[in-house]
């Protein structure tokens, strides 16, 4: 049992308490880490026993389900004065998107192709780096910023087979250039205006997302923190895996925060939706966004938007390189349904909290289903 304040956290079917609930309890990794990549590179036909996942959660590799994620062309979604079009088709077609599926594309979205394609050719080119660079920026559980390989902090757990690079965009007083890598030449500079126009594209979607709940556009904004919200990157590399069947490059889980951006690798997929208790894989459009509804959106709409499980395959004959920028709530602003969404009828389903409190829950514990968000509810 986690207890934050008069919050009190469980996982279903696993209690566990643990007496100090706090940042400094994550000082370290239980275990030696050890670098995916190096073992894809290894050549060995056979993944360590700590990949291999239960038979319930293996992948189903081969798949001839066409279905697919709403792709939504947001290009006239707002005026030349920045004004939104609330008669536009594709304010109506996200409303959709976010009830039914929680994940949906988005073309036409503002952010330059070249830059996206300069994003992740440079971070493909820092993961190629020779081992000992990267290691100057090996990470710890405690933030999670720099060079990684595992999430969560449980001793034995069964790991996932890939290395990622996180960092912190905002807040301004947590950004560090010196903690992103210096190398290659042009990462650093690419990262900030990516950074940039990705940060204007949520605010944009947030607005839309507050008027499809009934809401005042600046509603959800305002409740993250107005122009003081987080942000951040998490770069993943997923190598090529001689038993994919096995193993997942991201177990199955639903994002903490408010709302995500992934610029997917659209020569590799790999990304699975669950939908209707079967997994859908992903078929990025060209130079689209993946956006999906994190915990706290959820939180925020009493339910009424859900954040959705999904996870990542892995492949024997190509590797994977996708970014998902997470546009959040200012770290100690509590986040709960918002009032005018809660009634006799359709009471609170959660209590208070700051995402601070949520995202230590969630670092401890590591990916998990939806069995984190779904913990919160309040008991009736």
């Amino acid at each position: 049992m986690l207890i934050y304040n008069r919050t009190t956290f469980f996982l279903k079917d696993q209690p566990r308490k643990l007496e100090s609930p706090d940042m400094n309890c994550l000082q370290d990794w239980p275990e030696p880490i050890v670098r995916v990549q190096s073992l894809s590179d290894s050549g060995a036909a056979v993944i360590p026993s700590r990949y291999i996942k239960s038979s319930s959660d293996r992948p189903k590799l081969f798949s001839s389900d066409d279905t697919n994620i709403p792709v939504i062309d947001i290009g006239d979604l707002f005026n030349g004065d920045h004004t939104l079009r609330r008669n536009c088709p594709a304010v109506e077609e996200i409303k959709e998107a976010c009830r039914e599926w929680g994940f949906f594309q988005v073309v036409n979205h503002g952010v330059m192709p070249e830059l996206m394609d300069e994003a992740r050719q440079a971070w493909r080119e820092f993961f190629y780096q020779p081992m000992e660079l990267k290691q100057l920026y090996a990470n710890s559980p405690k933030t999670y910023e720099g060079y990684g390989s595992r999430l969560g902090v449980e001793k034995g757990a069964i790991l996932d087979w890939s290395d990622y690079y996180f960092l912190h965009y905002r807040p301004s007083s947590l950004k560090d250039h010196n903690k992103w890598p210096s190398q290659p030449l042009p990462l650093r500079e690419v990262v900030e205006e990516y950074g940039k126009q990705v940060v204007e594209l949520a605010g944009k979607l947030m607005k839309v997302l507050s008027i499809n709940l009934g809401l005042e556009e600046e509603f959800l904004q305002n409740a993250f923190g107005g122009d003081e919200i987080g942000a951040c990157l998490r770069v993943n590399f997923y190598p090529k895996c001689p038993q994919p069947d096995l193993t997942l490059g991201l177990s199955s889980h639903s994002d903490p925060g408010g709302m995500t951006f992934l610029l997917p690798d659209h020569d590799v997929p790999g990304l699975q939706v669950r939908k209707d208790h079967k997994w859908i894989t992903v078929k990025p459009a060209r130079h689209a966004f993946i956006v999906n509804i994190g915990d706290q959106i959820q939180v925020l709409s009493n339910a009424i938007y859900k954040s959705v499980e999904h996870r990542v395959m892995v492949n024997s004959l190509q590797e994977r390189v996708s970014l998902a920028f997470f546009y959040n709530p200012k770290s100690d602003i509590p986040i709960q349904p918002a009032p005018e969404l809660v009634t006799p009828e359709t009471p609170a389903l959660y209590p208070a909290m700051t995402f601070d409190q949520y995202r230590l829950y969630i670092r401890m514990m590591g990916p998990r289903g939806k069995s984190q968000v779904e913990s919160l509810k309040s008991p009736r």
